[in-house]
């Protein structure tokens, strides 16, 4: 102790000296270890958190490659291998729902959101396996909108030519998903019935590219009652989705081509309006000089490529 501290320390009463110096500062709080697992697995501003959602979106790929790797013949090692690796998969992500579900603040709250009925959606035929129910070889295609949770992550797109590069990437995910989906529930359809029309998954994909963009070649038809309720709705949503989904996707990219590639100094976030001062996602202001900026058009680099 300092002889500066001591005259303070006289002046105060023994119950404040006693606390002055018991507790000189408050700890902060530890987190808990709920708290460190949402953290982790949210993957906001954790490199550990990165890595894991990293792997778990591999993780979906891989299992929509599965997916459709399955609908072509295959050795039968082979098959069982694949059979054993998506049961696999499966069973991370079951336990990825349950840490998901245990670690949320709300975990009510989190069941019956967006993202908590499509991670229960992804996870249910390992909960039911012992059910032979059909629909369940349906809902497994919708494994693949588990993608959708990271777009919504900053961290996945820090070097993204701005928003509009953003709203890009969620525009090409909304159209792959839906052809993905429909054409996985088609196959599986028609497939035990219509086996010459919905051989693989490529015929299937064939068959709702060309249905959902009203082209209607007709060399290939379904016949059962549950392929042709399937065929309505991608009419319906080739009719109602795909031209805005298309449109949108078109006018983005134009935006995105002609914005400036302008980088931020404090955040390094790329891509800003050309008359744009201050940065989109961190409010510094932006370098005004040439040099400092790196300012390069699209059009620009293009030629210099």
């Amino acid at each position: 102790m300092t002889s500066q501290e001591q005259p303070l320390l006289d002046q105060m009463t023994p119950e404040q000296t006693s606390s002055q110096l018991d507790s000189p500062q408050q700890p902060f709080p530890q987190q808990t270890v709920r708290e460190r697992v949402r953290i982790a697995i949210s993957g906001r501003a954790s490199t550990t958190g990165l890595v894991i959602n990293s792997a778990i979106a591999l993780l979906i790929l891989l299992s929509a490659f599965f997916f459709a790797l399955q609908t072509y013949p295959l050795p039968s090692r082979l098959r069982l291998g694949i059979e054993l690796a998506d049961r696999v998969i499966l069973t991370l992500f079951t336990i990825e729902y349950i840490v998901r579900l245990w670690s949320a603040k709300r975990p009510l709250r989190f069941f019956f959101s967006l993202y908590g009925l499509i991670d229960l959606l992804a996870v249910l035929p390992f909960l039911l396996s012992s059910l032979d129910i059909r629909f369940l070889r349906l809902i497994r295609w919708l494994r693949i909108l588990r993608l959708a949770r990271f777009f919504e992550q900053e961290a996945w797109f820090n070097r993204m030519n701005g928003y509009e590069s953003l709203i890009l990437a969620k525009i090409l995910f909304t159209l792959c998903s839906i052809v993905f989906i429909y054409s996985g529930a088609i196959y599986q359809a028609e497939h035990q019935v219509n086996a010459e029309n919905f051989g693989t998954f490529l015929d299937a994909v064939y068959f709702s590219v060309v249905t959902m963009t009203t082209v209607g070649f007709g060399d290939i038809t379904p016949t059962s009652e549950l392929g042709r309720g399937l065929t309505i709705m991608m009419i319906m949503t080739g009719i109602a989705l795909i031209p805005t989904q298309v449109g949108e996707f078109i006018q983005q990219f134009t935006k995105v081509r002609g914005s400036s590639l302008v980088v931020c100094d404090r955040c390094e976030l790329i891509g800003h309006e050309r008359d744009a001062r201050y940065c989109r996602r961190c409010g510094a202001e932006l370098p005004k000089s040439t040099e400092a900026a790196k300012v390069l058009t699209n059009e620009q680099h293009t030629d210099t490529l």
